[in-house]
């Protein structure tokens, strides 16, 4: 199945909690989600058996990798049941998660037994006071530490670490996370600021392009590129050439990658999304609680996908500046 740009669809992110225990500046502000905000109550999320049978009519139309993501998924209760759930799925190859790694240590084995088989911490700072800022919780950089290391103790491999970098805010310790991530054996991404969503403030200054980044690192620890591994990979990979690893770059201000992009996202709340930066989902919970069968949920889902014309990032422009957006917390980036 493709869409009305030829892509087709092989990823899906799975969105099981819209909740979080940190207010990133970048994408759930304290002055929006603050005390009074009001989160999606318990019956309107997808149950696990929900998101299983959705996950089913997704592979039955190509989908082969499924990331869990939130809000911070391993804030849902009982995890490890839904991972085993999606592992049985034939079709189903890759089951990953992207969390902030706070709880990580207390779950990874568990996790890695019901399946999953590798994980994506977010890690913006080492330095503990720029990344309590960032964060804006009152949690250590070392408890996210203890959760990478916690992941690499169970075996999930690799583990990938997430870094937005804005500029005046944390640049200055990008050379800090790559000498971790190569000491760890841990994949390092960095991802340009982006303007998801509507509240995060985004101003286009504050972006650090990737080909800067990539040459600050490059001058310590030299790279050279390396070939995409799949069609609709969102990282530009750089290989360091000592054989140390390597570094990946999510361009997405700066170098655009939305001709190749096969990302589809399922909110918590069942809707389902065809761009980072779409305005509207489209309902699939309202048919699945309805009785639909899974031959009607395939052809809402087929038609969805067919009729996908999203270049977001390519576009970006004036003319998108003041489009509705949905919240990067709401559909897991």
């Amino acid at each position: 199945m493709i869409d009305q740009l030829g892509r087709p669809l092989r990823d899906l992110r799975v969105s099981v909690t819209d909740r979080c225990n940190f207010r990133c500046t970048y994408c759930m502000p304290r002055e929006v989600y603050g005390r009074d905000f009001h989160f999606l109550p318990r019956p309107d999320l997808l149950s696990f058996e929900e998101i299983s049978r959705l996950v089913r009519v997704f592979a039955a139309h190509g989908v082969r990798k499924v990331r869990l993501t939130g809000g911070e998924p391993l804030l849902r209760r009982d995890l490890p049941a839904l991972v085993a759930q999606i592992g049985a799925i034939d079709e189903v190859e890759d089951i990953a998660l992207t969390t902030n790694g706070v709880l990580l240590a207390r779950h990874a084995r568990a996790l890695r037994d019901a399946g999953l088989r590798r994980v994506t911490v977010s890690l913006d700072s080492l330095d503990d006071a720029v990344f309590r800022a960032m964060s804006d919780a009152d949690v250590p950089v070392a408890r996210v530490v203890e959760g990478i290391d916690a992941a690499l103790a169970a075996g999930l491999r690799p583990v990938k670490l997430n870094a937005v970098i804005r500029r005046g805010v944390n640049e200055a310790g990008v050379l800090d996370l790559a000498r971790f991530a190569r000491e760890r054996g841990c994949v390092l991404r960095f991802i340009e600021f982006m303007d998801v969503g509507t509240t995060n403030g985004w101003r286009l200054e504050e972006v650090v392009p990737a080909a800067e980044l990539v040459a600050r690192i490059d001058a310590e620890m030299p790279l050279e590129p390396a070939t995409p591994s799949y069609r609709g990979e969102v990282a530009g990979r750089h290989r360091y050439r000592d054989g140390g690893g390597e570094v990946g770059m999510i361009a997405s201000v700066t170098q655009p990658f939305c001709a190749d992009c096969t990302r589809a996202r399922l909110s918590a709340d069942g809707r389902l999304y065809t761009c980072l930066f779409a305005g509207e989902g489209h309902d699939l919970r309202g048919p699945l609680r309805a009785g639909a069968s899974d031959t009607e949920l395939s052809d809402l889902v087929g038609s969805i996908w067919g009729a996908r014309r999203d270049r977001y990032s390519e576009a970006r422009s004036e003319l998108t500046a003041g489009l509705r957006r949905v919240e990067m917390s709401f559909i897991g980036g």
